[in-house]
């Protein structure tokens, strides 16, 4: 975990009780109203004539008087509008998006504490995070991509794969992508590796088959074509890209504006992308399939940690000597306390980078610590445990604030509600880990395209929601 994050729970914990009750309006107020009033109540055309963009605005109020007095909730429309029955035709907000008692208790308490609004705070209107469309529609979409994806495809056996760069369509970012040869390896560590942990074992023999692998991690250049929509459409507009060239990833859900700027200070040009979800993850692989007519998606974690040996049978790609950790890898000793450009440090005998550290990277498979007691009588071809609950799933690689132990080839690493602590939205977000800012993800692209009912479970678990 994070140790400034840890750090920041040791301090947390240290204070008065009273603290835990009082009510942030950046981290618990501003997301309702953002989200469930803004809408309505943003500054063109506003609904009564109430704008809710800033404290003054509030206490103004509208043709019906004041939404808002300070330490008096009963006085405040802002709150008892948001109580009352489904029914009534005056419940806010309208359209049966009806508010969750905790959302309607944090109302209260801040208005009863005196409704602290700063003045710095000036609210503007976000989408309101929705069950995406319905199944009948996401599978049509992904029968039609999976046609673009045959049409397209061109290598037909491993002999055929090469190294290649992809531009995504409609903008001037490109992406390498490594062939891996099929093989196999022995999964897990020996019991005599140093930092071994027992869900590493016991060690079993697995075959994979072959696929290209990204050549970095996922940068921000690449994922904020998909992380902003609207940015995305402007850029490509002012290229002349053709509408019909991105009709089936447009078609594709898009993840909602975050509440904080999610490099967190730490750069985002030529830097890994960090603090996504896996269904982000996924659903980016999605996206960007459906741009491109590629096949991509998340490695399991069995190709992951093929891809990461090489060929290797050692703790590291490089060997066992930690002292080499820092040519390969940015992790707690030389990262400066923040994840690094990708690419800068040398990559493993297959020509990747940053598989050990930097940011750790997702998998597909649901975390079990007994996962590979079940392979042990019988060589395990492209295992993949699949996803039944929202946690936890696997994450590989270590990262730049992580101890060398952690960075090796089988060490195992595992999602917790933690990394989404600070997330002010209820339920969740099924986007954002703004606690998780050591993670992020790379991709892969197997040779064989499996039908669209697969692509349909690669792409989409089914336990998103928290």
């Amino acid at each position: 975990m994070n140790r400034f994050y840890m750090m920041a729970v040791t301090a947390a914990a240290a204070t008065t009780v009273f603290a835990a009750d009082k009510v942030d309006f950046a981290k618990d107020v501003k997301p309702i109203l953002e989200n469930y009033c803004l809408r309505c109540h943003g500054d063109e055309k506003p609904k009564g004539g109430l704008v809710l963009k800033t404290k003054a605005d509030a206490v103004r109020g509208g043709d019906n008087g004041t939404a808002l007095t300070p330490g008096n909730p009963a006085k405040s429309p802002i709150y008892t509008l948001t109580i009352l029955p489904p029914t009534d035709d005056n419940v806010m907000p309208p359209k049966g998006e009806k508010l969750k008692k905790e959302q309607t208790d944090t109302l209260k308490k801040w208005i009863e504490a005196g409704a602290d609004w700063p003045t710095s705070e000036v609210l503007i209107a976000r989408k309101l995070e929705v069950a995406s469309s319905s199944a009948a529609d996401d599978m049509a979409n992904v029968m039609e991509v999976h046609k673009t994806i045959l049409a397209k495809l061109s290598e037909k056996a491993q002999a055929d794969m090469k190294p290649y760069s992809e531009k995504i369509i409609g903008s001037e970012v490109s992406f390498e992508m490594v062939p891996i040869p099929a093989g196999e390896f022995v999964m897990g560590s020996p019991e005599s590796e140093k930092g071994r942990k027992p869900d590493e074992g016991p060690q079993h023999k697995v075959e994979i088959e072959p696929f290209w692998m990204g050549k970095c991690e996922i940068t921000w250049n690449e994922y904020e074509l998909f992380q902003f929509s609207e940015e995305e459409k402007k850029r490509r507009n002012q290229r002349n890209s053709p509408a019909e060239l991105h009709a089936q990833a447009d078609a594709v859900a898009r993840p909602t504006t975050p509440y904080v700027e999610m490099s967190f200070g730490m750069g985002k040009d030529g830097y890994p992308a960090i603090s996504m979800t896996q269904h982000a993850a996924n659903t980016y692989c999605k996206w960007l399939s459906a741009n491109t007519g590629h096949y991509y998606r998340l490695p399991t974690e069995a190709e992951w940690e093929y891809a990461c040996r090489a060929g290797t049978k050692t703790a590291y790609s490089w060997g066992n000597d930690i002292a080499d950790a820092k040519d390969y890898a940015w992790f707690v000793d030389n990262s400066e306390g923040k994840y690094q450009k990708v690419g800068k440090k040398k990559p493993n005998p297959w020509g990747l980078y940053d598989m050990h550290g930097n940011v750790a990277e997702w998998t597909l498979d649901q975390y079990e610590p007994e996962a590979y007691k079940q392979f042990v009588n019988a060589t395990a071809k492209e295992p993949w445990i699949r996803a039944t609950k929202p946690y936890p799933h696997v994450v590989r690689g270590g990262s730049w604030d992580d101890d060398p132990e952690k960075l090796r080839s089988a060490a195992r690493r595992f999602s917790d509600k933690s990394w989404k602590m600070q997330d002010p939205q209820l339920p969740k977000s099924i986007w954002y880990m703004t606690d998780a800012q050591f993670l992020g993800f790379r991709i892969i692209r197997p040779l064989k395209v499996p039908p669209p009912e697969e692509l349909q479970k690669v792409w989409k678990s089914g336990v998103e929601r928290d």
